[in-house]
């Protein structure tokens, strides 16, 4: 009988291998259901809510707006640079457009990333507990954005292999990548805490400061600085970026919205919130309680203080905390510990779940 995906020769193959199985599995179903319904899937991945901006920026630059019916001026400012640089870059070299290169960019990164959390999982928590949360990764339940031209994989797998160099005391290549994932997401605040907060804690255990680790450190904001000091020059104001996220309504209002999302719902979706958000403060703890590295930690909970404290559409906060895998973590050890006939078809199980989830969104929803 051929072996599960995640029982191979080698760890690193098991665990993209999984990975690509689950996404795989997405992309199926997706293309069953669009068939049904007689809608082009295809174009739900690559043409589609954030990923027409990301093309407009690829095909024409900066500068586009548009002004909504109450007033406010969406800005493609609001997108960070990279992953439109990436489309034109590869739209240039390659006979596909920039919509086209942008599922080429995404997927690959996909990869990437996988591959770097595999990486995470194994320093941490050994070789098939890392695999798992690899996998876990692939089947997380709006892992569908994972298939579209979005750029969760793209800052994922800077972010995983950045707290990978962290781990390993890499810290000029830490800080690189740190840099690049600020030009791709303002996620990225969360990992500049990790390697900065991480480093301080070094330096006060050690009491020297390496050059490598302050070098690792000054490179990480870059990215992310660079950008906003751009925005705020272009448009001639030291708040500029701020203000264009405050204006596509994602302005930082410490849960305020959050709040009032939930206290404008009926009881039972209300109560099924609460209950969501329990478990993710639950999975936080378990988090701290297993003892994770102090980078990939901080990391983590930062990356779901972002998405919890800004005024975003609720829809698109599960997909903001994808890249912080290391929530996966505590039920990738709980499955790294059962038998491999047990955790199979748990797997294949969320796989499917996930798969159908995305094919309903793309589909038949709003953006995520």
């Amino acid at each position: 009988m051929p072996r599960p995906v995640f029982v191979s020769r080698t760890p690193l193959s098991a665990a993209l291998g999984g990975y690509v199985a689950t996404r795989l599995i997405g992309l199926v179903v997706l293309a069953i259901a669009a068939a049904a319904s007689g809608e082009d899937g295809l174009h739900r991945l690559k043409g589609r809510w954030d990923a027409v901006w990301y093309v407009r920026i690829a095909e024409h630059g900066y500068g586009y707006e548009v002004t909504l019916p109450n007033g406010d001026v969406h800005a493609d400012l609001a997108f960070f640079p990279l992953f439109p640089v990436l489309e034109r870059g590869l739209s240039a070299v390659l006979p596909m457009d920039a919509a086209t290169a942008g599922l080429l960019v995404a997927w690959s990164a996909g990869v990437a990333a996988a591959w770097g959390i595999y990486r995470c999982g194994a320093e941490v928590a050994g070789e098939r507990a890392g695999v798992l949360l690899a996998v876990l990764w692939g089947v997380y339940p709006t892992a569908f954005v994972q298939s579209m031209a979005y750029t969760e994989t793209l800052f994922t797998a800077l972010a995983a292999w950045s707290l990978y160099a962290v781990l390993r005391g890499r810290w000029i290549l830490a800080g690189a990548l740190c840099a690049a994932a600020g030009l791709t997401r303002p996620t990225a605040a969360a990992l500049i805490a990790a390697v900065g907060i991480t480093a301080v804690v070094t330096v006060v255990r050690e009491r020297r400061l390496p050059a490598r680790m302050a070098a690792g450190v000054l490179l990480a904001p870059l990215g992310w600085l660079g950008y906003v000091v751009y925005v705020g020059v272009r448009q001639g104001s030291a708040t500029a970026y701020f203000d264009v996220q405050a204006a596509w309504g994602n302005s930082i209002d410490g849960g305020v919205a959050l709040a009032r999302f939930i206290v404008g719902l009926p009881w039972p979706a209300a109560l099924g919130l609460c209950a969501a958000l329990g478990l993710l403060g639950w999975l936080v703890a378990l988090c701290v309680r297993q003892g994770q590295p102090l980078p990939l930690l901080v990391y983590t909970i930062g990356v779901v203080f972002v998405s919890l404290v800004g005024a975003a559409y609720f829809g698109s906060r599960p997909r903001l905390m994808m890249p912080a895998f290391g929530l996966l973590l505590p039920p990738a050890v709980a499955l790294a510990r059962v038998r491999t006939r047990t955790a199979v078809p748990v797997v294949a199980g969320l796989a499917l779940a996930s798969a159908a989830y995305g094919a309903f969104t793309l589909l038949g929803s709003g953006p995520p």
